[in-house]
């Protein structure tokens, strides 16, 4: 089981340490579900990226702003569900959130067929 106040404040240490201003760790991983932690010292951004077949955010600590088709700010406590479209993160603080994918989902198959 991970303490998610401890991981986030080690992770936050290590950006503030990085010269890339980033820190991350991926905690979960069952099947197509991935649960990533992510700290970013503030000024720091991850580029505009496409976003998985499901993905959502949830602010531990700071501030943050998601931009792209849509600019929403997220502030600690709040989660938001990232939209399908290319986007990015940036810092506005120092800030750690919790990154949950779904990834590499097959489609449903039709119905079968019985002969």
């Amino acid at each position: 089981m991970a303490n998610l106040h401890r991981l986030a404040q080690s992770h936050l240490d290590a950006a503030r340490a990085s010269e890339h201003g980033r820190s991350a760790e991926l905690l979960l991983h069952d099947g197509s579900l991935r649960q990533t932690l992510i700290a970013l010292v503030s000024g720091t951004e991850l580029a505009e990226h496409n976003s998985p077949h499901a993905a959502s955010l949830q602010v531990l600590v700071g501030r943050l702003r998601v931009t792209g088709a849509e600019t929403a700010a997220m502030v600690a406590g709040e989660i938001a569900l990232l939209t399908h479209l290319r986007h990015a993160v940036l810092a506005e603080e120092d800030s750690v959130f919790l990154l949950t994918t779904v990834t590499g989902v097959e489609p449903a198959a039709g119905p079968s067929r019985a002969r």
